[in-house]
């Protein structure tokens, strides 16, 4: 017999799972507890849907989608401005948690999004190490900012307080990172290919490994537009707009500056192209993400051939890409 086509749909909350199921329209809710994953995940299983789509909601979807997971569930998780887009463009205004449950199901039974294999448990505890070591800087930058503005003595010396706490445990997170990607020698290796490229540090090396998984297992478009340094175009008719980037990983773009801005000065493929782009007349921040994607492609290459070779020099844009 023909196996079902089913599609379904999960809007995760903080307190609940609402679940839909396209086609037939049913839908119920689940609790967000252990139990409760564990017995949706068993439900499912015996449904055999065809997909299952989540919203990326802040990391309060990872246990479910483990779960979903171990039970060989195909399983995306997807961006929610597609989805909201989506809700859109079918007229559907309103929101609701079991509206969106809906909407996600529907938007698998018509998009069909790829499925792409999710990140392992290594990759995903090195990746919030990562995660909570730019928080630990963020906050460091937010309250040495603040001891520079502030007056009172006391208040002073409570940031002061702070602020050296948590460069201890910025010290302590990198030590963790990297007594974690030393205890891996297919990591090891691949970072000391990252650490290979001039301009490419600890920081940005540790980053590629926990926060961009699919490194060396696309190509060169894909990648640069999946971190979001891939200019896209906005043409209509006679009208020709300025290209742009747009969306991708921000965390790994932001990552990729300070690197970048190193390799326009140091690095031997980077800096000619650089000023070649200085040179046509492009603005410093064109360039600048031009070079972005160039040392993208570049490590993307690295990490696929497993060495160094040479890569092809970057197109120049006929028009402004940034």
């Amino acid at each position: 017999m023909t196996q079902p086509v089913i599609f379904i749909g999960i809007d995760v909350s903080k307190d609940r799972f609402d679940v839909a199921q396209r086609p037939g329209g049913e839908s119920w809710s689940v609790p967000n507890e252990e139990a409760g994953i564990e017995g949706l995940a068993r439900s499912l299983a015996s449904l055999a849907p065809t997909l299952v789509l989540l919203e990326a909601s802040g990391g309060l979807e990872t246990p479910l989608v483990t779960a979903l997971l171990e039970v060989h569930l195909p399983t995306v998780v997807i961006n929610p401005r597609q989805v909201r887009d989506f809700a859109r463009a079918t007229g559907q205004l309103a929101k609701t948690d079991t509206i969106d449950a809906a909407i996600l199901a529907q938007f698998g039974e018509t998009i069909k999004p790829e499925i792409r294999s999710l990140p392992d448990a290594a990759t995903r505890e090195l990746d919030a190490l990562v995660t909570r070591r730019r928080q630990l800087s963020e906050m460091l930058t937010a309250e040495t900012n603040r001891f520079l503005r502030t007056g009172p003595k006391r208040v002073r010396h409570d940031i002061q307080v702070h602020i050296r706490w948590l460069r201890r445990q910025l010290v302590a997170i990198e030590k963790d990172i990297d007594a974690f990607i030393k205890a891996s020698p297919a990591w090891r290796e691949k970072e000391d290919l990252l650490r290979g490229a001039k301009g490419v540090g600890p920081v940005l090396s540790s980053t590629l490994l926990g926060e961009l998984p699919e490194l060396g297992r696309l190509s060169r478009r894909e990648i640069a537009k999946l971190v979001g340094v891939a200019p896209l175009n906005r043409d209509s008719g006679r009208f020709k707009g300025q290209r742009k980037i747009w969306g991708g990983r921000a965390s790994v773009r932001a990552c990729l500056y300070m690197p970048t801005l190193v390799a326009t000065r140091h690095n031997p493929v980077i800096r000619p192209l650089y000023e070649r782009l200085l040179a046509a007349g492009k603005p410093k921040k064109l360039a600048l993400t031009a070079c972005m994607r160039k040392l993208l492609t570049i490590l993307n290459a690295v990490v696929r051939d497993g060495e160094f070779r040479k890569i092809p020099p970057l197109r120049l844009a006929t028009q402004d890409s940034c």
